[in-house]
C-alpha cells in the first residue's frame, strides 16, 4: 500500500477533490492549495472569487513560515459619495438579519489572482496551467448545487439579483441543479495561458476600469497596476507547549486570537469537560474581554507587531475577577507527505452585485464590510492594505503540525480559538474539536450555539443579560477546516456548519 500523501480540509467536496487530484499527481501542498482556491472561486461563489482576496500561511518543510497577504487594497483615490454606487441590502439568516453594503462603490482592489500566481511562483512544482484545470473543468462542465450553497444564495439573494449579468450568471440556484459558468471557464483558461497581467494590466483590467468609471466605482487602471502581494512573518505565540502561528497585524483576527489564548494561558482551566459550566463561563468572559480590548490590542499591535504583556495583565485580572456563572469567507487546509503546511483563507465579502463584464467574475464589496472599515464607510485611507478578521493558523508541537482556519466574518476569531482550546486543553480529535458547539461575544451580546447541555445554557443566560440561544448548529458560528499530520499519521476535519469536507489520501 502506498504511503499516505496528505490531508485536505475544505468547504466543498469539489474544492477538496481539486486538492486531492493535485496531491495524487505529485504536487505539493502549495500546488494543491492553489488548485483548491481557484476551484472554490467556481463552486463556492458567494464565499470566494477571483476578484476577492485572502491570506496564505505557508510553512514549507525546513524553511521559515511566511504569510502571503493578497487581501484587498483601498483604491488610490476616493470618489465623492454622490458619484459612487453604494447602498445597503439585508441578508436574512433566518435567526438574524445582517446589513451589507454593495454597489461598485464598495469594490476594493482585488488580490486573489496575484496571490495565486505568487504562491505558485514561490512554492509550486507543477505548471500553473495544470493547477487551474480542476477549476476550468468545474466551471465548464458544471457542478450540482448542494443544499448549503443554495441556502447561502438565498440569504444574499438581493446581491445576486442586483445586475442583469449577475441574474443571468447565477439565476435561481436550487439544490440539485447543475450550475455551469462558461464565461468563468474561459477566463480561467485565459489566465492559465497569459498569467496575472491579464487581470491587472490586460483585457480584464480594461473592462473593470470602464465599468467602474461608467457606473460609479472608485477603482481605476492605476489601482490594478500598482497592486502587490505582501510577505510577512507570522505572529507566533506559545500556548500549552505548542507554537501557534497566525496572521499578523495589520489584520485583526490573528492578534485577537493570540490575545484570547494569552488570557487563557495563565488562567485555571476546568478540565472536567470542554462543555462544563466552569469552562463555558471562563470562555465567555475571555471572548467578551477580547471584544472589549479590541481597539487597544490593535493599536498596540500596530506599533509593536506583537501582544502587549501589560495589556494582557489588565484584562487577565478582569477575567479572573469576573463573577461565577449566575460574513462570506471560505478556508482550505492542506498538509502533504513532506510536511509542508498550507492554510489559506479567501473572501469576496458577499459580492458587490456586479461582474467584470463577460468574465464570470463577481467583484468584491470589501469597502462595504463594516467589520473591516473601523473608521466608517467612505472614510477609508487611500492606497492601504485593508484589515481583516481572516486568520489562517498553524499549530505545531513536537512532530505534530495542524493547519486550520475559518470563514465567518467577526466569528472567525472565536471559532478558531475554541477549536485550538479543544485540541490542546481537552485533547479532542480533529472532528470532535471542530464539531463542538461554540460561543461568540460581540458588542455586549453573547451568542450560544445549539448543542450545549441545558444546565450550561441556563447558567450562561443567567450570567449574561444580552444573550441569544440558537436552536442548532449554524454557519453563523464559522466553519473551521482542519488538516493534521501527527505521530499516528494524517487526519482531517471539515466543519459541518459550512459543508466542510475532510479527507486523507
Amino acid at each position: 500500500m502506498a504511503e499516505p500523501s496528505g490531508a485536505v480540509a475544505a468547504g466543498h467536496p469539489v474544492t477538496a477533490a481539486a486538492a486531492e487530484e493535485i496531491l495524487r499527481e505529485g504536487g505539493n501542498a502549495f500546488d494543491a492549495v492553489v488548485a483548491a482556491a481557484a476551484t472554490a472561486c467556481v463552486v463556492e461563489p458567494v464565499l470566494a472569487s477571483l476578484a476577492g482576496g485572502g491570506f496564505l500561511l505557508a510553512h514549507k518543510a525546513g524553511e521559515a513560515p511566511v504569510v502571503h497577504d493578497f487581501f484587498a487594497q483601498t483604491p488610490l483615490k476616493r470618489q465623492s459619495e454622490d458619484a459612487t454606487e453604494f447602498y445597503p441590502v439585508y441578508a436574512n439568516f433566518g435567526h438574524v438579519t445582517q446589513e451589507f453594503h454593495i454597489g461598485l462603490g464598495s469594490v476594493a482592489t482585488p488580490g486573489a489572482v496575484a496571490g495565486f500566481f505568487d504562491i505558485h511562483q514561490r512554492h509550486g512544482t507543477l505548471p500553473m496551467a495544470r493547477l487551474l484545470e480542476p477549476a476550468i473543468r468545474a466551471a465548464r462542465e458544471g457542478v450540482r448545487v448542494e443544499a448549503l450553497q443554495s441556502y447561502i444564495f438565498d440569504v444574499v439573494a438581493p446581491i445576486y439579483q442586483a445586475s442583469r449579468e449577475a441574474r443571468e450568471t447565477y439565476g435561481s440556484l436550487h439544490p440539485g441543479r447543475v450550475h455551469r459558468q462558461p464565461a468563468l471557464a474561459a477566463t480561467l483558461e485565459a489566465l492559465s495561458q497569459e498569467g496575472p497581467d491579464l487581470f491587472y494590466r490586460g483585457e480584464l483590467a480594461h473592462r473593470l476600469d470602464r465599468l467602474s468609471k461608467e457606473q460609479g466605482g472608485h477603482l481605476g487602471a492605476a489601482d490594478l497596476q500598482s497592486y502587490e502581494v505582501i510577505h510577512r512573518a507570522p505572529l507566533s505565540i506559545n500556548y500549552r507547549g505548542a507554537r501557534i502561528l497566525t496572521n499578523p497585524p495589520p489584520t485583526a483576527g490573528g492578534i485577537l486570537i493570540a490575545f484570547g489564548l494569552g488570557l487563557l494561558a495563565a488562567t485555571p482551566i476546568d478540565r472536567s469537560s470542554p462543555e462544563s459550566p466552569g469552562h463555558m463561563h471562563l470562555l465567555a468572559e475571555v471572548l467578551e474581554a477580547t471584544v472589549a480590548a479590541r481597539i487597544a490590542v490593535l493599536a498596540a499591535a500596530e506599533s509593536s507587531g506583537e501582544l502587549s504583556p501589560k495589556l494582557l495583565a489588565v484584562y487577565r485580572e478582569r477575567v479572573l475577577g469576573a463573577p461565577p456563572m449566575n460574513r462570506g469567507t471560505t478556508h482550505i487546509s492542506i498538509i502533504d507527505r513532506a510536511g509542508n503546511a498550507a492554510a489559506l483563507t479567501l473572501s469576496n465579502g458577499e459580492g458587490c452585485g456586479h461582474l467584470i463584464p463577460d468574465s464570470g467574475i463577481m467583484l468584491n464589496n470589501m469597502l462595504g464590510e463594516e467589520d473591516i472599515n473601523p473608521h466608517g464607510f467612505n472614510a477609508w485611507p487611500s492606497n492601504r492594505r485593508m484589515t481583516s478578521m481572516m486568520a489562517p493558523t498553524l499549530v505545531e508541537r513536537d512532530s505534530c503540525r495542524i493547519a486550520m482556519g475559518s470563514g465567518g466574518s467577526n466569528r472567525i476569531r472565536s471559532a478558531i480559538l475554541q477549536v485550538i482550546v479543544n485540541l490542546l486543553d481537552y485533547r479532542d480529535d480533529p472532528a470532535t474539536a471542530v464539531a463542538r458547539p461554540r460561543l461568540h461575544a460581540e458588542a455586549g451580546h453573547l451568542s450560544i450555539e445549539g448543542g450545549f447541555p441545558a444546565e450550561v445554557v441556563a447558567a450562561l443566560v443567567d450570567a449574561h443579560p444580552a444573550t441569544e440561544v440558537w436552536p442548532a448548529r449554524n454557519l453563523f458560528f464559522g466553519g473551521v477546516h482542519l488538516a493534521m499530520r501527527g505521530a499516528d499519521g494524517f487526519a482531517a476535519a471539515g466543519d459541518p456548519r459550512r459543508g466542510g469536507i475532510g479527507r486523507t489520501l
